[in-house]
């Protein structure tokens, strides 16, 4: 049956994807993969995916958006910003950013940067 114009999208499966089932988007500065992207039974928007920064590179400038981010970091070293303070982070680090807050991330390593990210939104 086709979803009429104007229908809510499909809520978030129950799924256990591996990286070679996320949506693999592959840019400049690295591989962007989206494992899950839309509603969930208590959310209205939920993407979660992984980043395969490549050295000396930053997906884009510092930036905000409306929804809380966690970004967990597996490989390679690299600077977080939230607002003006600057960490070096690497395996194990994680962040949380609030929603609207000013943040980025850059691969300050030899090797590439992995993290992993989740934002939401109500």
């Amino acid at each position: 049956m086709a979803a009429s114009a104007g229908a809510a999208p499909p809520r978030l499966p129950d799924a256990t994807l591996t990286a070679g089932q996320a949506k693999l988007i592959q840019q400049p500065f690295g591989d962007l993969r989206i494992y899950f992207d839309g509603p969930t039974d208590q959310l209205s928007a939920m993407t979660a995916g992984s980043l395969r920064l490549n050295p000396g590179m930053s997906p884009h400038p510092p930036h905000r958006h409306p929804e809380e981010e966690f970004l967990l970091v597996t490989e390679g070293t690299g600077d977080i910003s939230i607002g003006d303070d600057v960490v070096r982070a690497g395996p194990g680090a994680m962040m949380y950013c609030a929603a609207n807050r000013l943040h980025g991330i850059v691969n300050t390593g030899r090797t590439p940067l992995l993290f992993y990210f989740y934002k939401w939104k109500k």
